[in-house]
């Protein structure tokens, strides 16, 4: 049988090939617990069985696209692209397979790549692991420290430990903002590892740097919706407004700094961790996926003028392309968490959620954010049960309203907190929440003429049309992996990027239209949610005209 080879970034000749498998595995996994339909379920099995397979005839543990040379290359410090990294996705996406899919076969595999590894890595010295961790080996750590909290094997554990990065987490454990112009999805990753190590070992110190970056990360290298890095690097934060460029907000970055935050609430509860990961998901993860080809965007430009370029079917694979189809199969995976206390209700989407330990389901209907309310509905309780269900007073809202088989409770105004409703709770009892939604301006922190705009945690942008656009874009060149990232959006000179606002009342700069998320101005702009907003271009980041 003649299959038709791929381009781009799994091209036979990409020494990253292989990648995307590892997602897809993740992602097939995902959309199986989600919705339990068995389509999901056979492609995943397939996809392992495939690899096993693979594996078997190779004979050492070994698994991936690219032969075992690239790994020999790299433990002598020769150039060679990520090898690590690719693994990473593979080992990820079978444990992924494993916890979400039930596939034993997957854990066997994996299993058997980690031996591969622990044999291969044992006897080499430290200069040689030094100079090979110098090559970006994204989260194969991690996925070590997984593996060891699967099989409590001591020696995935050490593997974890041998892909620690002296001089990348050591200035964190000093808790110094020292980012410099790192790569950004090179540098997350392994912060993600130091979160999961606390997890298992409640090692402090790396609770206290997995934090400190967190909030370093949220409060200075991330643009209004969500994203961080231009041109994949950290920058220089006191000039943030001169690097609104077309290469800004890596998706994989986005999609690494959610995982982080699934940990850090799960440890800490914040709310406010629970808000970014809201923003970071319908702005970036939701708007980053063209709904029309299904195809995916390496950046986020925020540059005034240009637009959102898709990958092609055949051509692309860039690694975001592998997370952004891993991202759209976690929509489900932090609307709620509990604790011994009770379920936290931390976004604002349709679903259902069965808490087994208490026996009861809850099912949320809304059509959020188009309306402001939300409904939650307990079922499946057999006798009354005692608990809290905590519900998010985001930080974007006001005068929340909540109602309990119709009759309004109180809900203090805390911003940025829960609203704790402890009682006993009974088949077909009825909560009504509401979260005014207004418009409001944040701008960049050098420069207060440049802002973008919000409604609730939306950003908002500006429709500008497609004159002298390329849509889709030309990628059809296997050779040029990296195409993307000198692409020229020729942005008209006499592009409109200005807006004459209030600055203590931004709202009466914009009419809402109907029900609809859509917004005019009385200069004549057009403006609708980021993440909606598709094969056009377009301005987020305003430069403003304050009113007098």
């Amino acid at each position: 049988m003649t299959v038709k080879k791929l381009g781009g970034w799994e091209s036979l000749d990409c020494e990253l090939r292989g990648h995307i498998t590892g997602h897809l595995l993740s992602a097939y996994g995902l959309m199986y617990a989600a919705t339990g339909s068995e389509i999901f379920k056979l492609k995943g099995d397939s996809l392992v069985s495939g690899l096993a397979e693979v594996q078997t005839a190779l004979g050492s543990g070994y698994l991936s696209a690219f032969p075992e040379e690239l790994i020999n290359r790299n433990l002598r410090g020769g150039s060679v692209w990520a090898p690590w990294y690719t693994l990473h996705k593979l080992f990820s996406g079978l444990i992924d397979q494993y916890l979400y899919a039930d596939n034993m076969e997957a854990l066997e595999v994996v299993k058997g790549m980690g031996d591969w590894a622990y044999r291969k890595l044992k006897p080499q010295s430290e200069e040689t692991r030094r100079k090979m961790i110098r090559n970006e080996f994204g989260g194969i750590n991690e996925s070590f420290y997984n593996l060891y909290a699967i099989t409590g094997n001591e020696d995935y554990r050490w593997l974890a430990g041998y892909f620690y990065h002296n001089d990348v987490i050591d200035p964190l454990k000093g808790l110094k903002d020292d980012l410099g112009t790192k790569h950004t999805n090179t540098f997350i990753p392994k912060v993600i590892a130091e979160a999961r190590n606390y997890e298992l070992t409640k090692d402090e110190t790396s609770r206290k740097l997995t934090e400190f970056f967190w909030h370093t990360m949220i409060d200075h290298h991330t643009f209004a919706p969500g994203c961080s890095s231009q041109k994949e690097h950290f920058f220089d934060t006191a000039h943030f407004s001169k690097f609104l460029n077309g290469y800004t907000g890596e998706t994989c970055c986005t999609y690494n700094m959610l995982k982080l935050s699934r940990h850090l609430f799960c440890w800490t509860g914040e709310a406010k961790v629970a808000d970014y990961y809201e923003r970071a998901l319908y702005n970036h993860i939701l708007g980053q996926q063209d709904p029309e080809s299904g195809m995916l965007c390496y950046f986020l430009p925020l540059l005034n003028g240009a637009y959102k370029v898709y990958s092609t079917k055949e051509n692309s694979f860039w690694c975001c392309v592998g997370s952004g189809f891993e991202s759209n199969a976690k929509y489900g995976e932090a609307i709620y968490y509990h604790n011994d206390k009770g379920i936290y209700v931390n976004l604002f989407i349709p679903s259902e959620v069965r808490w087994e330990a208490k026996g009861i389901t809850l099912r949320q209907e809304t059509a959020f954010p188009a309306e402001e309310t939300t409904v939650l509905t307990v079922s499946h309780a057999h006798h009354p049960i005692q608990t809290t269900i905590y519900l998010r007073y985001p930080s974007w809202s006001s005068k929340v309203k909540v109602k309990i088989n119709g009759k309004a409770v109180a809900a203090k105004r805390q911003a940025n907190s829960y609203i704790a409703l402890n009682r006993q709770w009974k088949e077909g009892d009825r909560i009504e929440v509401t979260y005014p939604m207004q418009v409001y301006l944040e701008t960049t922190p050098d420069t207060p003429n440049r802002g973008a705009l919000l409604y609730g945690p939306l950003v908002l942008a500006g429709e500008r049309g497609t004159e002298a656009m390329q849509v889709p874009a030309p990628f059809s060149d296997s050779k040029l992996y990296n195409d993307y990232y000198t692409y020229d959006y020729h942005v008209p000179a006499d592009l409109k990027t200005t807006l004459c606002i209030d600055r203590k009342h931004p709202e009466r700069a914009l009419q809402r239209i109907g029900k609809e998320l859509k917004f005019t101005t009385p200069q004549g702009d057009v403006i609708i949610p980021l993440y909606d907003l598709h094969r056009q271009r377009y301005v987020v980041y305003w430069n403003l005209e304050y009113e007098k």
